[in-house]
């Protein structure tokens, strides 16, 4: 099993950064790999069990499922239903935590996932980086935010 983890502070309040990724049918709106988003069957986005499908910029379509989402944690969860990249049983969690000196929030994005065989690292650089790295920097640009490490 690969698991891939990484972390960021945005200089933004906790508040401000859930409202945005706390849409789950909302990240067309900022992540660059993703041209169009929708929720099947007309369910509402922060509804656990919804279904995003979605179009990667290169046309490719995945769909993913909402499986936890709470607004007194600030965090949800979700897995990939379908995919094109070979992650499988891929579980992803996103939890905001409030950096009270100076109001910033603190973002970790994990996740696990097994491969084919020989895949493991360069699908965990993939996620890593084109995915969660790539994410933390669109959703920095999209709120008007300075930029800052990512772990």
């Amino acid at each position: 099993m690969v698991k891939v983890s990484k972390s960021a502070i945005l200089q933004s309040p906790v508040e401000a950064v859930w409202e945005v990724l706390r849409d789950f049918n909302g990240h067309d709106s900022w992540h660059p790999a993703v041209a169009d988003s929708h929720i099947e069957r007309g369910l509402s986005s922060d509804k656990v069990g919804c279904v995003r499908r979605f179009h990667l910029a290169d046309g490719s379509e995945l769909r993913e499922q909402l499986l936890t989402l709470s607004d007194m944690d600030m965090a949800f969860s979700y897995c990939l239903l379908d995919t094109p990249v070979p992650l499988l049983n891929y579980v992803a969690h996103v939890r905001l935590l409030p950096v009270t000196d100076g109001d910033q929030t603190f973002w970790q994005w994990d996740a696990q996932f097994d491969t084919p065989d020989g895949q493991q690292a360069e699908l965990a650089k993939m996620v890593g980086e084109q995915i969660y790295e790539a994410g933390f920097t669109a959703v920095r640009e999209h709120m008007g935010l300075a930029a800052e490490g990512v772990t």
